[in-house]
């Protein structure tokens, strides 16, 4: 009796084990479908928003000839104070929405219409506001040109730091006093801001590789552009700030850098 006993307590321990595992593998199914559920609703929700906040790539397929036409057309109608001031990448998104970025198609007839159109005193929204692709095009055009036209200002020189006598000597005795003075003297200026980074006349080489895999120190995409120098070039940074170390390792590290 007492081991027919012992018999059934371990068959319904076994049974009861095994109903156990069974809940348990069933509710470890269920809680997989649940986590794979809301995973992909995240990244579905995080592609809509990266759909809402960013642009597709397109390619920059803009000819050196469409970069100096719109340019000077921009610069010009600053420059003599024309009532209609243009803005060359407004002028280089309308021609790509119009031709698909493909400005092998360019035609000055359509620049000139679209100049017309705005002396005549329409406005790039309303030419615009049927062109669906117009905002897409200028948003990533203005991404990149942003910065290269626009208003600085240049230093001139202080004529009253000096005074030059009959001899064609230069009197520099009131120059201490008039140093802070002639610092402050600057122009405004509207035109070309960009510049080449590399002292002329110094050799350097050069690639597209814009987007290409980079391993080095970890794996990612390279977002920048090289342009590899000799030792000794004298480079212009591309803003003002302070470098405060430098590393050696296969090639030179900005170790800490700030604007």
């Amino acid at each position: 009796m007492f081991i027919s006993c012992i018999k059934l307590s371990k068959k319904l321990i076994i049974a009861l084990v095994s109903i156990i595992a069974i809940l348990l593998i069933f509710f470890l199914i269920w809680y997989l479908a649940i986590f794979k559920q809301a995973i992909s609703t995240s990244a579905s929700n995080s592609s809509e928003d990266d759909s809402k906040s960013y642009i597709k790539w397109f390619e920059f397929n803009v000819p050196y000839n469409v970069l100096v036409k719109t340019s000077e057309l921009d610069i010009k109608s600053h420059n003599e104070n024309k009532e209609i001031k243009y803005n060359w990448i407004e002028f280089i998104s309308y021609l790509a929405c119009k031709y698909g970025n493909d400005f092998k198609k360019f035609n000055q007839s359509d620049l000139d219409s679209l100049i017309t159109k705005l002396n005549n005193g329409e406005t790039m929204e309303s030419i615009t506001k049927d062109m669906k692709n117009y905002s897409y095009y200028f948003e990533g055009y203005n991404a990149v040109l942003s910065q290269f036209i626009g208003e600085y200002e240049v230093q001139k020189p202080n004529s009253s730091t000096s005074k030059t006598s009959t001899n064609g000597n230069t009197d520099k005795s009131n120059n201490s006093n008039t140093n802070s003075e002639s610092a402050n003297l600057y122009t405004k200026v509207y035109g070309i801001k960009a510049f080449h980074p590399l002292a002329q006349n110094y050799s350097y080489s050069h690639y597209d590789d814009f987007g290409n895999s980079r391993s080095y120190g970890y794996k990612r995409l390279h977002f920048g552009n090289d342009l590899m120098g000799s030792i000794g070039t004298p480079v212009i940074a591309v803003e003002s700030g302070i470098v405060e170390a430098v590393r050696l390792e296969s090639i030179w590290w900005l170790e800490g850098w700030h604007s």
